[in-house]
């Protein structure tokens, strides 16, 4: 079916259920990033393919909102005979839904994709919020996949660090000290992280889709039964109990007379709705496992450190086989390539990319999460910037780089190396800043657009997100972002520094390194540790424009590069990363 047929499908469906509109999230029963191939039904209803958005239809328009980095992919993505597209922070769904001059709207949605924020983003006197049971999408799309129910896994102590009984305790005793039965968990990666496991149902993220009940004195884990392998009894213990999703209903009804809690930020309104209406006390609390998760232990530290090296030696390898050979292929081949390298270097730690590649050379890398495909991308010409943000995932941690190349011969344009200069000069400045214990994120995020707001420049996207440890590359709760945000970084947290500045039909230019949070020198201070070992494009750089300690810091870094990397390649790339690691002056 094309646009129309489905859109004239869909409304049919409004007037059997009595309503004059849908909203439809791009997520899953777990509100998680990434999903399965049956969850994508943003994608599939209306051809915008970013990992982030939404939509509403109503009778006569259609309208799909995302943030800053898919505003690009959405126009091209879009056919916009049928459907409008906004950036969902500047021109919010309500404020759409309102200009519509409609004095009444019954607002249909499904209360397992939507969180109570969610919701709220939607309140107004003209509209009535109806959830419906059966999602009107999975009613016409009728070659849906089958949600996954791949093994669950044990994720071993040499990786996590951390037994996982030493972790429910933990979390056990909060129950008992803040005087609550049980704690409901619906996000993947954080009962993961507390039980020990992993899995493969979400393209990018190893993680299986389970939700989990803790109480004091046990867990009940909800899966697919055909996802609990043998030993995974044996590993998890006799106070991990292995139900079905089936049974998670009823045990929820099961809570009556109980005191409950749950974080709903993530935890679907569909959660809500049941306690509700068995009456089942509920109190509302951040969930327990998100901070910790975030500081990872020692052992934790020390896999990062052993993936990104794995990861440097991929990427400088790419990087070299680029320069010599990447002009002629497509957007495609030169991300497979690079694919390619990680499962080298990687070895049996490599499992699989962190998230889909952006590889855009010229203005698709303007497109801030573009996603080449066989059928449509370009191939690399000389005298292009080219842009690859790539990651991985290693049984001892998550990588996510970015790097902008000039390919070809000839000099880069000057008003392409300013902005590149101006983006790295962000980039070290966030790098080598020391702050005091409990500076959030927001507070540096100045640092990494001081140089391109005096040339009249900006980026709309964050500047680092958290990453998780073999888990999801996007990770909360610490940010650093304009946008203020009360969690303070701390010692173990992993965060992106991502920098970049985007000319729209010419070139994007982003920089990134992932750093880890530990201890500065100074009493009750804190700095950053690069994890991300590999060389910036000294082609796209105006030295002219460094100060001396940024000479000083690309310098020492290009050293730490070279000396950790270089006796990991071949003869040729050794003396390749010796020439493009030299000094700066």
């Amino acid at each position: 079916m094309n646009s129309a047929q489905k859109l004239a499908q869909i409304r049919a469906i409004f007037k059997q259920q009595q309503i004059d509109g849908f909203i439809i999230q791009r997520g899953d029963e777990f509100l998680n990033e990434y999903v399965a191939p049956y969850a994508e039904r943003l994608a599939w209803l209306t051809g915008f393919t970013g990992s982030a958005g939404m939509a509403v239809i109503l009778d006569q328009k259609a309208a799909v909102f995302s943030d800053g980095r898919y505003i690009l992919q959405m126009q091209q993505e879009l056919n916009q005979d049928h459907w409008e597209s906004f950036h969902i922070s500047k021109h919010p769904p309500l404020q759409w839904i309102i200009e519509q001059n409609q004095p009444s709207i019954k607002l249909g949605y499904d209360p397992k994709l939507m969180s109570e924020k969610d919701l709220k983003a939607f309140e107004h006197p003209s509209i009535t919020l109806i959830p419906i049971e059966a999602n009107p999408i999975d009613a016409i799309w009728h070659d849906q996949p089958s949600p996954p129910h791949h093994p669950i896994v044990p994720h071993d102590i040499q990786f996590s660090g951390q037994d996982h009984h030493e972790k429910i305790e933990i979390l056990q005793q909060a129950l008992i000290d803040n005087q609550e039965d049980a704690y409901i968990l619906c996000d993947p990666a954080s009962i993961c992280w507390l039980l020990n496991i992993r899995g493969s149902d979400v393209p990018y993220t190893p993680i299986p889709l389970v939700f989990a009940i803790i109480t004091q004195n046990e867990v009940a884990l909800y899966a697919d039964t055909e996802q609990y392998i043998n030993n995974l009894s044996e590993f998890l213990g006799n106070d991990v109990l292995l139900k079905s999703h089936t049974e998670l209903e009823t045990d929820l009804i099961a809570l009556a007379n109980t005191n409950i809690a749950f974080d709903p930020a993530q935890t679907p309104i569909w959660f809500i709705q049941i306690l509700k209406k068995h009456e089942v006390t509920f109190s509302k609390r951040s969930n327990p496992c998100t901070l910790p998760k975030s500081r990872k232990n020692l052992i934790e530290q020390e896999g990062s450190r052993q993936a990104h090296l794995r990861d440097a030696v991929a990427m400088c390898r790419f990087l070299y086989w680029l320069e010599h050979h990447g002009v002629g292929h497509s957007e495609v081949e030169v991300a497979k390539k690079l694919n390619g390298f990680r499962q080298e270097a990687g070895g049996d730690f490599y499992k699989e990319e962190s998230f889909p590649a952006i590889s855009g050379v010229g203005a698709n890398g303007a497109i801030i999460h573009y996603h080449a495909t066989p059928e449509n991308c370009s191939i690399l010409t000389e005298d292009k910037a080219y842009l690859i943000d790539s990651g991985g995932q290693y049984l001892d941690g998550t990588t996510d780089i970015t790097r902008t190349i000039w390919l070809g011969k000839n000099i880069a344009p000057q008003d392409l190396k300013e902005a590149v200069t101006c983006v790295l000069q962000g980039h070290i400045a966030i790098s080598s800043a020391i702050f005091p214990k409990g500076t959030t994120g927001s507070r540096l995020d100045v640092l990494a657009r001081y140089s391109l707001w005096q040339k009249g420049l900006d980026y709309d996207h964050g500047t680092g997100h958290g990453v998780g440890s073999y888990l999801s590359v996007h990770e909360g709760p610490c940010r650093i972002s304009s946008i203020p945000f009360p969690v303070p970084l701390q010692e173990g947290m992993i965060i992106s520094n991502e920098p970049g500045y985007y000319l729209s039909g010419q070139y994007g230019i982003r920089l990134e390194n992932l750093l880890l949070v530990t201890a500065a020198t100074h009493n009750n201070f804190l700095q950053f540790e690069p994890l991300t070992l590999v060389p910036f494009d000294k082609n796209l750089i105006d030295t002219e424009m460094l100060s001396k300690n940024q000479k000083n810091w690309l310098n020492q870094y290009h050293q730490q590069v070279f000396d950790k990397i270089s006796h990991h390649l071949n003869k040729n790339e050794k003396q390749w990363l010796q020439q493009v690691c030299s000094d700066v002056t």
